[in-house]
């Protein structure tokens, strides 16, 4: 015979009290609901970010001025032909027949238009070695890609023809297309490996198939609906593939973590005999109340992207958004209802070699016991110890050097266009990713607009940003111009961007800034890289101003303590600081490259400490409020604070072990994409939830509150006035409360 019946309240309680009651109306409602978003949104499709909304600034203005002028620019592509022993000039006649055989070639494919010779445009190298033939695709640009095979196919057989000479092609076309066969399946394997390896785990974790299988099918059933959801939304705030491969990664970290904590707390209480019905209001009322508090930070924190202003940033912070929102209401609501309809069958599918978990609440991790045990011993030097290391390891984040990676850096060696744009850069400096002005007039043929672009063509050389040859193409009846503006340091990032801020600085006012009404901002490669990371920059402060201070007051209103309101952005701080400090460690100075294919990147990609901000942020509030929540109801059931620690630590820890675990193996996969700034990232994400699980809140959250003591649930008067989003963390039986107290108030 099960325990009595308890009493709780609060806002996840009645939803779990509603859905254990309706079981087959809450699994229906959530099954409608995931197929109409779907349905719904694959009939409304996706809207993807346009190129002239990802930035603002100078290359937002320019893509607006090309895009009204309904300038369509074909894809541009380029082969570049060099002596391979220097023993051959361009100007000789072995050199010439294999010019002439490349745009013989090239031309006899059909797909190309606006076919040049090197001897016509004078793209022949310095030093008279290499030689540029230059075309565009045929078409659309975006789908350049999918037709651009026989033109490499063509390019290839001159190459066989011609030893001598070193012929290869690279362009916006051949790029997309080698990039997509070497590294287009690799996140979609990644992806499609995430939840095998979660499933594993969870398999591993509960020893039984049913109870593996909830946690995995409520993520996924969130991620399809959050696909849905994202096309419709779409419309509003356009969306990516990268905002997509961002919400996967967050709705199965989440989706797992939450519906992990539901079901573990009922499967404990059910071991320690409340009956099922009870055990698993109390789940709804603790680790259901734990999943809203931790969802709502999570979105807060996702929230934060919204600030930057940068429409990648916007959709994958909406998409993160939103998944964390579905998956929370999932746990919250179909759970509850699957596992009252499933009862003991949730252990069905046993895994023989794992025996069935018994223990009691009250019992939990051995290792974190004795862990515990010496951290509570001597409190002060734990947290010493702990703060100290993680300083040290967060160190080398302060010599953080951010930048968007080159073609090199994001690949290396790995692909042979690289070798090819190396190639390029280095005989035509800036000529693979020259700048480009934008010129918009009213009348592009009058004499001082024509003056004016000769100027700017004679300047931009004469003043060092360029060595030319700088091309104008003019579209007479748009009055809109082209400038094409090599830029003197090529694939050399910081030497570029000084050869653009002399083009947009002293060139530009000089010139064209003289004529009045005439409109020129400065787009390409570079300056869009700058324009960025300037407005990147720009965003930083209101971001972490955001996130830290509503996750801030969110930790105060739900536990109604000033000090564990500081001390949970404290100790978050110090997980992203370490996180940041190994990202710096291992891609920058190469302690530990090799070890994860991170060779020579020598730097972090721009958008990634601002994104790993947020995300972990987020995601750390996870074991935070499960901990903490732990912690706060034994307390109040009227254990020590010392005891109370022990008990919320130790029978959080398999729970926080085993999450922590998916979580790490699920971004460490991204960790092993080719791409260095995937690479980044998944590294970044696994090294601070392995960080978080562990040393924050097996050593140092423990020591932390040790040392506070009864302060730990301190508020001040004056702040008593807060709303209170507490509930009942000491479930009472119904026959014990006063009359009046058994009227259930709506608390979270």
């Amino acid at each position: 015979m099960g325990k009595t019946d308890v009493r709780v309240r609060g806002l996840a309680a009645r939803a779990g009290g509603w859905s254990a009651r309706h079981r087959w109306a809450a699994v229906g409602i959530w099954v409608l609901f995931v197929v109409l978003a779907m349905g719904l949104g694959s009939a409304a499709g996706r809207v993807d970010v346009d190129e002239s909304d990802q930035l603002k600034g100078e290359t937002h203005t320019a893509a607006r001025i090309i895009e009204d002028a309904g300038i369509e620019r074909p894809a541009g592509e380029t082969v570049l032909i060099q002596s391979r022993d220097g023993s051959l000039r361009a100007t000789g006649t072995e050199f010439r027949a294999g010019v002439a055989d490349v745009m013989k070639a090239v031309e006899g494919t059909g797909r190309v238009t606006h076919l040049t010779s090197p001897y016509d445009t004078r793209t022949i190298s310095r030093d008279g070695r290499s030689a540029l033939v230059r075309f565009e695709m045929r078409g659309d640009a975006d789908t350049a890609g999918e037709r651009v095979a026989p033109v490499l196919d063509a390019v290839a057989g001159v190459q066989k023809a011609h030893s001598g000479l070193r012929i290869e092609e690279i362009g916006a076309a051949s790029m997309n297309k080698q990039y997509k066969d070497a590294f287009g399946d690799d996140f979609q394997k990644a992806e499609y490996s995430a939840v095998p390896v979660a499933f594993g785990i969870l398999l591993i974790a509960f020893g039984a198939l049913v109870a593996a299988l909830l946690p995995v099918g409520l993520a996924v059933t969130a991620i399809m609906a959050t696909m849905g959801l994202m096309g419709l939304v779409s419309h509003v705030q356009p969306m990516s593939d990268t905002a997509n491969s961002v919400m996967l990664l967050v709705g199965m970290a989440v989706g797992v973590d939450y519906c992990l904590f539901y079901l573990r707390r009922e499967r404990e209480e059910r071991a320690a005999g409340h009956d099922a019905g009870t055990a698993l209001r109390i789940a709804a009322a603790t680790s259901g109340r734990a999943v809203i508090v931790s969802g709502v930070t999570v979105c807060v924190a996702m929230a934060g992207m919204l600030f930057t202003g940068l429409a990648e940033f916007e959709a994958m912070g909406l998409a993160s958004l939103m998944v964390v929102a579905v998956a929370m209401v999932g746990s919250v609501t179909v759970l509850p209802a699957l596992l009252s309809l499933l009862g003991e069958r949730v252990e069905k599918g046993r895994l023989p070699f794992l025996r069935r978990r018994t223990a009691g609440p009250d019992e939990g991790s051995r290792f974190w016991s004795a862990v515990l045990r010496r951290v509570l011993a001597k409190p002060l030097v734990s947290v010493v110890v702990a703060t100290g290391s993680l300083l040290a390891v967060a160190a080398p984040a302060l010599g953080m050097n951010t930048q968007q990676l080159t073609l090199d850096q994001e690949f290396g060696d790995s692909l042979p266009i690289v070798q090819t744009y190396n190639r390029l850069n280095d005989a035509f400096p800036g000529g693979s990713e020259p700048a480009q002005v934008v010129v918009r007039a009213k009348d592009i043929g009058a004499p001082e607009v024509r003056g004016a672009i000769d100027d700017f063509k004679r300047r931009a050389v004469s003043s060092g940003a360029s060595r030319g040859p700088v091309d104008v193409t003019v579209y007479a009846e748009r009055n809109v111009a082209l400038i094409d503006v090599p830029l003197v340091g090529g694939s050399d990032m910081d030497r570029a961007v000084e050869s653009l801020d002399k083009l947009r600085d002293e060139v530009r006012p000089a010139t064209l800034g003289r004529v009045a009404g005439l409109e020129a901002p400065v787009t390409g490669q570079v300056a869009g890289n700058q324009d960025f990371n300037d407005q990147l920059l720009g965003s930083v402060v209101p971001v972490f101003a955001f996130v830290v201070v509503f996750a801030f007051l969110l930790m105060l209103l739900s536990f109604r303590s000033l000090t564990v309101a500081i001390t949970s952005i404290v100790l978050n701080l110090l997980s992203v600081g370490a996180a940041y400090g190994i990202l710096v460690a291992v891609f920058q100075h190469g302690w530990g490259a090799s070890l994860v294919g991170a060779e020579g990147v020598g730097a972090i990609v721009t958008w990634l400490p601002l994104f790993l901000f947020v995300i972990l942020f987020g995601l750390s509030m996870d074991y935070h409020v499960f901990v903490v929540s732990r912690i706060r109801e034994a307390r109040l059931r009227g254990r020590s604070t010392k005891d109370a620690i022990q008990h919320g630590v130790v029978t959080t820890a398999g729970v926080v072990t085993s999450a922590a675990v998916i979580m790490v193996a699920v971004f460490g996969i991204f960790g092993t994409l080719s791409m260095q700034s995937m690479k980044q990232m998944g590294v970044g994400l696994a090294a601070a939830v392995l960080i978080d699980a562990t040393v924050i809140r097996g050593v140092l959250l423990p020591a932390v509150m040790a040392l506070l003591g009864e302060r730990n649930w301190y508020l001040p008067k004056w702040l008593h006035r807060l709303p209170d989003l507490t509930h009942d963390d000491a479930p009472q039986p119904a026959d014990a409360l006063p009359a009046q107290e058994r009227d259930e108030r709506l608390r979270v």
